[in-house]
């Protein structure tokens, strides 16, 4: 079948979902460009998208296992639940998801049964949300009579490649937060740790944006390559620019204009929400590009200050994005030497308190050794008031003001 027939196929495809054929471009564009191909790379999309909308409906379908770890289920949220049939949720339908605690209808051991059959097939694609708990030897976390680490390891040997969904997956997220009891920690750690060599594809986020996770996906299931990524195993085309380099808020940054409380004048003028803990000039992620809700809004178009949940190291648990950015809602975060917590603010009230106690400290040595056994030395009436009697500003003795006018006398002659 020859590329226009195929187009033409698949455009019936699509309009019997609701789908336009402009519509579907656009999101050919907007993938290609968040995967990191570039806006030219879009007919090659919308091809790939095409063989697979037609190979959907005779039953060509992708294999793709979703495991839960230790999670809330909000990225399975974010990313299943769609009003429309929008371009995304075509895509939703190219792929088998032949396991999911959260979607699937089987239960059980029928479902175990088609994961361990997924798995030994190979070539599949293994989306995983959630943080791995080590406590207690992994039993903190247990499905099925095993480990979520050995669950992990099992189901990642012989994926094509990991997708770590949301920050607790990158990192532990909210779970590895201090004090960490469960002794979270995110896929890429545990893997490494096994010695497992599939590439693992960090898409942090609380929850994660379905607009990145389809890329991904299409990337990776349509393209048969995995985007190129950064030091951290982000794909670097949605991870690469700060929130505040794309904000629509930063005009009024640059032209100090702030909000300084909720509910003020500022807020509602729209102005930069820095002062009240915007971290957006320190977080990495498309969130003001892409938006949230296929594109309608995102956190700081609604009123909320950026609040850092793409940040997400997965070389080191304890620098999750919920320990990092607390406070939320204050300017300064909190600061940590290893178990010691504390603000910045707290430091400088303790090193003015120190300088403090030093000078006292100072002025009682200086008088015990005798090196200023009368204070200091100060003159009976400011110059400028010397000068100016009529206009002083001070209140002095009549002796004062009597010298002073000698003085006068005695400088005009």
């Amino acid at each position: 079948m020859d590329n226009q027939a195929t187009a033409s196929r698949a455009e019936n495809i699509l309009s019997a979902r609701g789908v336009s054929r402009r519509s579907f471009m656009k999101m050919c564009g907007t993938v290609a460009v968040m995967a990191g191909l570039g806006q030219a790379a879009a007919p090659r999309v919308a091809e790939a998208l095409e063989q697979s909308v037609i190979g959907a409906t005779e039953g060509n379908l992708f294999p793709v296992i979703w495991i839960e770890g230790a999670s809330c289920t909000g990225c399975t949220e974010s990313f299943a639940q769609s009003a429309d049939p929008d371009p995304a949720s075509v895509v939703l339908e190219l792929i088998s998801c032949n396991y999911c605690e959260t979607l699937s209808a089987a239960a059980g051991h029928s479902m175990e049964l088609a994961k361990e059959q997924t798995i030994q097939a190979g070539n599949y694609i293994l989306v995983y949300e959630g943080a791995i708990t080590r406590a207690f030897d992994g039993w903190s976390l247990r499905v099925a009579e095993e480990t979520g680490i050995e669950i992990l390891k099992h189901a990642a040997e012989n994926a094509a490649a990991v997708v770590a969904a949301g920050s607790c997956a990158v990192n532990g997220g909210w779970l590895a937060a201090d004090p960490n009891p469960a002794d979270a920690c995110g896929v890429q750690e545990i893997l490494t740790e096994a010695g497992i060599a599939t590439p693992v594809i960090n898409i942090p986020g609380c929850p994660v944006n379905p607009e990145n996770l389809v890329a991904t996906l299409v990337s990776v299931i349509l393209l048969g390559q995995v985007p190129e990524l950064d030091g951290e195993g982000k794909p670097k085309a949605m991870f690469n620019q700060t929130i505040h380099d794309n904000c629509e808020r930063r005009g009024h940054f640059e032209n100090g204009e702030f909000v300084y409380e909720f509910g003020s004048e500022e807020e509602a003028l729209g102005y930069c929400l820095y002062p009240l803990g915007c971290r957006g000039p320190q977080t990495y992620a498309n969130c003001s590009v892409v938006r949230w809700n296929a594109g309608v809004s995102w956190c700081v178009a609604s009123g909320a200050p950026c609040i850092g949940c793409c940040e997400a190291n997965p070389n080191n648990p304890s620098q999750n994005w919920v320990q990092v950015n607390t406070p939320f809602y204050k300017r300064h975060c909190t600061l940590r030497i290893g178990n010691f917590i504390f603000q910045p603010t707290t430091v400088a009230a303790g090193l003015t308190a120190i300088v403090a106690g030093a000078l006292v400290i100072h002025g009682f040595g200086m008088k015990a050794a005798g090196r200023a056994p009368h204070g200091a030395d100060f003159e009976d009436i400011r110059v400028w008031d010397a000068k100016h009697l009529d206009q002083s500003v001070g209140q002095y003795d009549e002796a004062v003001i009597a010298a002073a006018k000698e003085a006068q006398k005695g400088g005009k002659n």
